[in-house]
């Protein structure tokens, strides 16, 4: 593993966070979860403070700080699906007790985090050697969406 990973600031829903991403993402588990010492600032004592997970084999650190700080849309997670019954669990169980919606793929779930719900194959439709006039067919169908659609997707792309 690298030496780069997200830390993500939470109110004080780290804990809760990571146990229902193991719940619902592949290859996820906490780690280890350190509670707060007498003192300090924004974490009532012996609550979760420093939240340690492995989120689909990736390193990542939660950290309930308090309100002073906001997740936002400026951060996400992408999730990459093999097919359209993928991209259809993970956006229903993301969006499970309170997620919202956003559009082109993206959500936030209930503890503000964002994802982006991909297709595998965005990345050949989009990408640098992809074909500019079904890049741009794709983009505009794309652009219409909430929850992505491959099949939309890839009709749109191959000028169907």
């Amino acid at each position: 593993m690298g030496i780069v990973r997200p830390h993500l600031w939470f109110d004080d829903q780290a804990e809760d966070a990571a146990t229902f991403y193991v719940s619902v993402v592949p290859n996820t588990s906490i780690r280890s979860v350190v509670r707060a010492p007498t003192g300090t600032p924004g974490v009532a004592e012996g609550a979760a403070f420093i939240v340690e997970l492995t989120l689909d084999g990736m390193p990542v650190t939660f950290l309930n700080g308090g309100p002073v700080l906001k997740l936002d849309d400026a951060f996400s997670f992408v999730l990459e699906c093999q097919d359209q019954a993928e991209i259809d669990h993970y956006w229903e169980a993301l969006l499970a007790d309170g997620g919202v919606e956003s559009q082109c793929g993206w959500l936030k779930d209930r503890f503000g985090v964002s994802w982006q719900v991909t297709p595998t194959g965005l990345d050949r439709m989009m990408g640098a050697d992809a074909d500019p006039a079904g890049t741009a067919r794709a983009m505009a169908a794309l652009l219409t969406m909430v929850k992505l659609d491959i099949a939309t997707l890839e009709a749109a792309y191959a000028g169907q």
